[in-house]
């Protein structure tokens, strides 16, 4: 349930007290699902077509939504059917988004059901719009097909890329405190179920990181970052696993590879699931059982039953996180194309299996119930995968349908 607010369109040629009473029901249940009447002049989430000839009173109300998609709430009498089509049609043409929830009484459970949905996926798409994320340093450069135009992001999805240099953050490690950076050692070592390849000062040095992008995030007021941190192991030797890890473990999503597409996966499904996502690499298919293997060097740990420390995979340096993630079902999202308007989603269950040595240090086998690892291989979108606890391949279905496709 979400709250929200409405503006109900009547025209003047009908029955008044008759449309009144007609409303009376459809409001209760409004109300009841955090419904209230937006005052003049605050704007409304949801149009409700009480009657027929208000098309131009709901043209007026959507043109003061700026871009917002409009909801149009329509029922069986008083012709209002007919003006929400009619409305919708011009805002459609008018190459704008919108749906009409027809309710087919006040008892009508699956059509409020709906209406609940809308209301928290336009919140979704509000939140997306008011986000702005850091991309700290240029996206990797083997990111090929994953570096759009921040307007392409803008415009499809709704966040503002904000450039951040990665050399801010590198001002930040030499201003920590000795007290800070110690805590947040403290923090990742004594939850560790074993520490392998990190020496102590390399974990120091993972903990700095952590704690000068903390404050980064906090001061350039982010809500989200991408970092390019392969240039953090060139730099200064560090790798940004752990500083990865604890933003997302803070709710602030957090990007590997300056992979924006990626970011914007992981903020859209944290959103709308209420999940903790991350991402990983498909890195084995195997086609004959639908199944593949994901991996990287970073996971929030919050999603982990436990985890080592390790060194990065790549650069056998620095700290990467081994975790272990519980068997159970999980959605797989990957968003992608030229205008960032494809979408790929695949559900299944995670399987036990033997952990590689020779791949990235978090690893999960997923075996497919829903979607194709051929895809993967045929219509790729991109080298990265958001993976989210639970089913949810419906829900993102039907938001991507209704505000990107």
């Amino acid at each position: 349930m979400s709250p929200f607010t409405y503006r109900v369109f009547a025209s003047g040629l009908h029955d008044q007290p008759a449309i009144a009473h007609l409303l009376a029901g459809y409001l209760e249940r409004l109300a009841a699902l955090g419904g209230r009447p937006a005052e003049p002049p605050e704007p409304a989430s949801i149009a409700v077509v009480a009657t027929g000839g208000t098309e131009h009173q709901i043209l007026d109300w959507w043109k003061q939504r700026s871009e917002e998609p409009a909801f149009l709430l329509a029922h069986p009498g008083h012709n209002s059917l007919p003006a929400a089509l009619e409305a919708l049609a011009r805002i459609h043409q008018l190459d704008a988004r919108g749906a009409i929830i027809y309710l087919r009484s006040p008892a009508d459970d699956e059509g409020f059901r709906r209406l609940d949905e809308a209301v928290a996926g336009l919140q979704v798409w509000q939140a997306l719009h008011a986000t702005s994320i850091g991309l700290l340093g240029s996206p990797s450069d083997w990111l090929v097909a994953s570096t759009p135009p921040p307007e392409t992001i803008r415009r499809v999805w709704g966040p503002t890329i904000v450039d951040v240099p990665l050399d801010d953050v590198y001002t930040n490690i030499g201003a920590l405190s000795a007290t800070a950076t110690a805590a947040a050692a403290a923090e990742l070592t004594s939850h560790a179920a074993g520490i392998e390849e990190p020496t102590p000062l390399q974990i120091e040095d993972a903990a700095k990181l952590a704690v000068a992008l903390d404050d980064l995030v906090e001061t350039r007021r982010l809500d989200a970052v991408a970092v390019r941190c392969f240039d953090l192991l060139e730099d200064i030797s560090t790798s940004g696993c752990y500083a990865l890890s604890r933003l997302n473990d803070a709710g602030i999503v957090a990007g590997c590879e300056g992979d924006p597409v990626s970011t914007i996966g992981i903020l859209w499904s944290r959103l709308l699931t209420g999940e903790t996502p991350w991402m990983a690499n498909p890195a084995q298919v195997d086609v004959e059982t639908n199944s593949v293997l994901l991996a990287h060097c970073t996971v929030p740990r919050s999603v982990v039953d436990s985890y080592r420390l390790r060194s990065h995979f790549e650069s056998d340096s620095s700290v990467g996180i081994e975790g272990v993630v519980p068997p159970g079902p999980v959605t797989l999202v990957r968003i992608g194309g030229a205008d960032l308007d494809r979408l790929w989603l695949a559900e299944g269950e995670i399987r036990p299996r033997p952990h590689f040595e020779g791949l990235c240090r978090t690893q999960i086998d997923v075996q497919l119930s829903r979607g194709s690892v051929d895809d993967l291989l045929t219509r790729p979108l991109g080298n990265h995968v958001v993976v989210v606890a639970g089913h949810h391949a419906d829900a993102l279905q039907r938001w991507w349908e209704t505000f990107v496709a």
